[in-house]
């Protein structure tokens, strides 16, 4: 077993790599649109109750 302040540097120097990694990956920033104003979402509560009735005709 290793002793824990050997275990702490190891953990730092991959978080560290895994940074440079992510900082140095190719990324696509998209262009938002704040200007345009959003749809209205229809809430749970706000939607009309559909549901499915059986008839027994016996």
């Amino acid at each position: 077993m290793l002793p824990p302040f050997i275990i702490e540097q190891i953990r730092r120097l991959e978080e560290e790599e895994r940074r440079q990694r992510d900082v140095n990956r190719p990324r696509l920033e998209l262009p938002l649109d704040y200007d345009r104003p959003r749809p209205k979402v229809e809430r749970e509560e706000e939607k009309p109750e559909r549901g499915v009735i059986i008839l027994d005709i016996a």
